[in-house]
């Protein structure tokens, strides 16, 4: 108990950030990059890799974080939900009801466009985007993001009247998935590292749909004021990087492999580490804090998940006509997408990191526990029952003495598979923020880095059989008792 009640207090401790300048980073490199940038030279902390526009945009008005980089176009058209072309000082002006300001231009501008094949767009002719719509059979392979983005395929399509249906793919393996012939067309971002090493050519926005997309940073209008000094160094970024330091800089991490962190070390003058082998990557510096973040995820999730399953099965076991809503019920929490769920709860509790994800996490973890409290109840012989009560025991010390003891196995098998499926699922929770070896994860694909996705992936694997072993030995020793 005291181990659980530690890992509880670390998981009520880890939404609470220090006083210094929180940066957001997207899911893609040159976010991540810009975040580690702006953060090193703030001095502040990184949450990176948060996901899209629209997760990073409720963790900056819950204030969860401060600050991330972010592009002109990207505020106006997804944000201030605008089809005009905005200045920084009309931006401005729009932001203000919604507290938020944007300011320190980077100096580069990185649009949207669409690429192919050099080959392919040679052959066929194609050199703009209206070119596209006399060739229906390309196969399109867009971003997520970009799929669901008014500046993004919903617009395009209609500007340029595209029949094409596009698939979503991770941009972190669209490359991968031009290069081998996969897909022909992708989004792509104008400063990307690998436009050259895949012989891949942007196709002309001829319509001029795509409106400007100068890197900023966008923060709450109070960050001036609450963290001045952060501040006052932030403003030493503006116009220090232009597009070919941009290209250079997402190549050090696309291409070479450099972590991110080193990468913006690199740039500031700091040095970068010697890239690592798969042994070194596995046991950075950072396991200790990954592992532990991990372990709160898991294990309060599912201390409460116990806590509340474990009854609502006898309360559906005890009462009949409360057995189909309630196992039903935790059975469609089942069929919520786990990074839908995530969204969903970031406006809800105002926040992003544990405590969404430790909501989620026990939210998937109700439905074995409670099934199988139930299951393990219902088949405990009725005669046993009837014995008891024979023997003037209170219902309440049947329940005790007879059928939980009998329906232990069952009940343990559910509580260990939610842990199992808790520990995979735990890692999920990185692309909000809660840390865990998925943090690990999201930046292997983000690089198409297999030796940090295996950095994350083998030690969460190893970690769900330890677990699994874990509750296997609990059981047995349960059951002696």
């Amino acid at each position: 108990m005291r181990v659980l009640a530690g890992l509880l207090v670390f998981v009520a401790c880890a939404g609470a950030g220090a006083q210094t300048l929180t940066v957001g980073s997207k899911r893609f490199t040159e976010s991540y990059v810009l975040g580690e940038i702006v953060s090193q030279t703030a001095k502040g902390t990184h949450k990176p890799g948060l996901g899209n526009t629209a997760i990073l945009l409720e963790a900056l008005k819950a204030g969860a974080i401060d600050v991330y980089p972010e592009y002109t176009g990207t505020i106006a058209r997804e944000i201030l939900k605008s089809e005009d072309r905005l200045d920084l000082a009309a931006l401005n002006a729009k932001l203000k009801p919604l507290g938020l300001a944007a300011s320190i231009p980077l100096g580069f501008s990185n649009s949207y466009a669409l690429g192919m094949r050099r080959k392919d767009a040679e052959r066929l002719g194609i050199r703009k985007v209206s070119d596209l719509a006399q060739h229906p059979a390309q196969r399109f392979g867009l971003s997520h993001e970009f799929l669901g983005r008014r500046d993004g395929w919903p617009g395009l399509q209609g500007a340029y009247g595209l029949p094409q249906k596009p698939r979503g793919l991770d941009h972190g393996i669209a490359y991968e998935a031009l290069a081998a012939g996969e897909i022909d067309v992708m989004d792509l971002y104008t400063t990307d590292a690998k436009i050259e090493r895949y012989a891949i050519v942007a196709l002309d926005d001829d319509r001029k749909f795509f409106p400007p997309y100068d890197a900023v940073l966008l923060y709450r209008a109070e960050v001036p004021q609450r963290f001045p000094r952060e501040f006052a160094l932030l403003g030493k970024l503006e116009s220090t990087i232009d597009a070919q330091t941009m290209v250079r800089l997402n190549a050090r991490a696309e291409i070479d492999k450099v972590s991110f962190a080193d990468v913006a070390r690199e740039y500031l003058g700091s040095g970068a580490q010697a890239r690592k082998g798969l042994w070194a990557a596995l046991f950075a510096p950072d396991f200790g804090r990954l592992l532990a973040e991990h372990l709160g995820l898991v294990f309060g999730s599912l201390a409460i998940a116990a806590l509340i399953g474990i009854p609502l099965g006898m309360l559906a076991a005890r009462v009949p006509g409360l057995a189909q809503p309630v196992l039903i019920a935790t059975g469609l929490l089942q069929t919520i997408p786990a990074l839908a769920l995530l969204a969903l709860l970031i406006p809800v509790t105002g926040t992003i990191g544990v405590w969404p994800a430790l909501i989620a996490l026990f939210l998937y973890a109700l439905l074995p526990i409670t099934r199988n409290t139930h299951t393990g109840i219902t088949e405990v012989r009725r005669g046993l029952v009837d014995a008891g009560t024979a023997l003037g025991l209170s219902r309440r010390r049947v329940l005790v003495h007879v059928e939980l003891p009998l329906a232990l196995p069952v009940i343990m098998a559910g509580v260990k598979t939610a842990a199992v499926i808790s520990v995979g699922t735990a890692t999920i929770a990185a692309f909000i923020g809660a840390g865990g070896f998925g943090e690990r994860i999201t930046q292997g694909l983000a690089l198409n880095d297999h030796t940090m996705l295996l950095a994350g992936a083998l030690p969460a694997a190893v970690l769900a059989l330890v677990v699994h072993a874990a509750f296997e030995l609990a059981e047995r020793a349960l059951s002696k008792r």
